[in-house]
């Protein structure tokens, strides 16, 4: 099968984008659904629909406006582990991250001085809802992200492509925030939660995320 990605706009240097959901990738999002199975089918019969899953079990989700939300992103594969699964939907960029992160970050963000700085974060866990960018089947019923015209606000920025992605949790989160934060006000000071040693680290391959 041959790799189709999307390219809407600049990524942050060192984000590597991976715009294509694998077979696995769709199992490990339907995987949240009370019925997977009807949940892929679903998704079959109406291929330009975003899907909406819920959070809290499989995981959670940090919501941040795009802008800040590539800054994040960029911190997080620059300098940081990488990212989970990563989309963009309707002026939002949506970070999918371990469950119990919804619940935690928040209070992270209130004991942390660069906490105020961040603006307009929504945590999304139990009991909560995401919409998601549509997935799309070829020929070869692999499952894809929508590619139509008039879907490029709604689209995979890190799509899922493992049964068990990596995932940053709480405290992953709240770094990436402060280094955004940071970046955004213009801070040349450099902070880390990773060890001396890996602050040269590059960012890396996605299938170290496993």
């Amino acid at each position: 099968m041959s790799s189709t990605r999307l390219h809407p706009g600049p990524a942050p240097a060192g984000v590597q984008n991976i715009s294509d959901v694998t077979t696995e990738g769709a199992a490990w999002l339907a995987s949240a659904e009370t019925y997977p199975r009807s949940a892929l089918i679903h998704w079959r019969s109406r291929p330009t629909a975003p899907a909406v899953l819920p959070c809290g079990s499989v995981f959670d989700v940090v919501s941040v406006p795009a802008v800040f939300g590539r800054r994040m992103l960029g911190c997080l594969w620059e300098e940081g582990p990488g990212s989970g699964p990563v989309a963009a939907h309707r002026g939002r960029m949506l970070l999918f991250a371990a469950p119990g992160t919804a619940q935690r970050l928040p209070s992270l963000l209130e004991w942390e001085e660069w906490g105020r700085a961040v603006p307009g974060v929504l945590c999304h866990g139990t009991g909560d809802a995401v919409t998601v960018p549509p997935i799309v089947v070829d020929d070869r019923e692999t499952l894809l992200p929508g590619r139509l015209e008039g879907h490029l606000e709604s689209r995979w920025l890190v799509a899922p492509d493992a049964r068990h992605p990596w995932l940053p949790g709480p405290e992953v989160a709240l770094w990436a925030c402060v280094r955004a934060a940071r970046a955004a006000a213009g801070s040349a000071v450099r902070i880390s939660i990773f060890p001396g040693g890996d602050q040269g680290a590059k960012v890396y391959d996605v299938s170290r995320r496993r």
